[in-house]
């Protein structure tokens, strides 16, 4: 597994890292013994970056994670998030970017992952209400005390980041980027680069579209979350499926799977991206990390950017997008 730079000031990861999310919450049914199981293939095949957060499950991912890492730890980068504030029965509290709650977040975070140090915190979400000055001087503060190695945002606007690495310097900023969330090109990626921060891809393959896996609304469980996502409902989700026949196209005639296509196409847009594929099965971690050595061509490049176009998706990223991009 090739690694790569995150950030400027030592970060080093593999490009491939492994979303842990849906295997407490999210999309349907969960079954910890094989998310272990998908954790564990997924340190086999090489891969070094592990993302949770303290809101999934609520609280649960980051304990599954800590158990199945326990004895891997100078393998391993850990990173998890904290500002989405939920109560321990799920419900949403609001959004928490207070100095003292980042601290305690912290530590209820290292304690629930059995570690003595987070190697990649990040602000979940910007809170409106807390200026990030005050947010991101709380989280130096725990790099200070060595509770926090290296601090990275989720979902910021250029402007915060910037605001945000004049406070200390930020390695990390994630967003959701994918063939068919192609937004942060506009924006977010130039300002990361020139600030020389890193940027790693959530949701690469499009919350699972991109698999070719899902036909119809019905292809989900009940209890997934995706079945109230706008991307996903009826209108959208044919439009979208439409575009998903060209990188089905394009994987036949690479003898790969089009997941495998649309991870190697945003591994290609530049060796500051890192993309954080999300599974809870062997089968598909297995499957994501062959995507590495996916070759394509400037050609392929070109045939999969121009069937997905910036903005042409259908339906927006969340039902609720006033808490994105702040």
């Amino acid at each position: 597994m090739e690694t790569r730079k995150l950030g400027a000031h030592g970060l080093e990861v593999s490009a491939q890292g492994l979303g842990c999310m849906g295997m407490s919450e999210f999309y349907g049914t969960t079954n910890d013994a094989e998310a272990a199981a998908t954790i564990h293939r997924a340190l086999e095949l090489g891969i070094t970056l592990f993302d949770t957060a303290d809101m999934y499950g609520p609280f649960t991912n980051e304990r599954l994670l800590g158990r199945a890492l326990a004895g891997h730890r100078d393998q391993v980068v850990i990173a998890t998030k904290f500002g989405n504030q939920r109560n321990d029965d799920g419900s949403w509290i609001g959004i928490n970017g207070r100095a003292e709650y980042v601290k305690s977040a912290c530590d209820a975070s290292l304690q629930r992952l059995g570690v003595d140090v987070i190697d990649l915190y990040y602000q979940h979400r910007v809170d409106p209400a807390t200026p990030i000055e005050e947010t991101v001087g709380a989280m130096a503060e725990l790099v200070a005390e060595g509770k926090v190695r290296y601090l990275g945002l989720s979902e910021a606007a250029p402007a915060t980041i910037r605001r945000a690495h004049a406070v200390h310097p930020i390695s990390a900023l994630q967003t959701e980027y994918s063939l068919w969330s192609r937004d942060p090109e506009r924006e977010i990626l130039p300002t990361t680069r020139e600030l020389g921060i890193g940027f790693v891809a959530y949701s690469p393959l499009g919350r699972g579209a991109l698999t070719g896996a899902i036909k119809k609304l019905d292809d989900l469980e009940g209890s997934d979350f995706r079945r109230n996502n706008p991307r996903f409902q009826e209108g959208n989700l044919e439009q979208n499926l439409a575009m998903i026949e060209r990188l089905e196209e394009v994987a036949a005639a690479k003898d790969a799977t089009p997941s495998q296509i649309a991870l190697a196409w945003v591994s290609a847009q530049g060796r500051d991206i890192v993309t954080i594929p999300g599974t809870k099965r062997v089968r598909y971690v297995e499957q994501n990390a062959a995507a590495q050595a996916v070759v394509l061509s400037e050609s392929d490049l070109s045939q999969l950017a121009e069937a997905f176009p910036v903005g042409a998706t259908a339906g927006e990223r969340y039902p609720d997008m006033s808490r994105v991009n702040l």
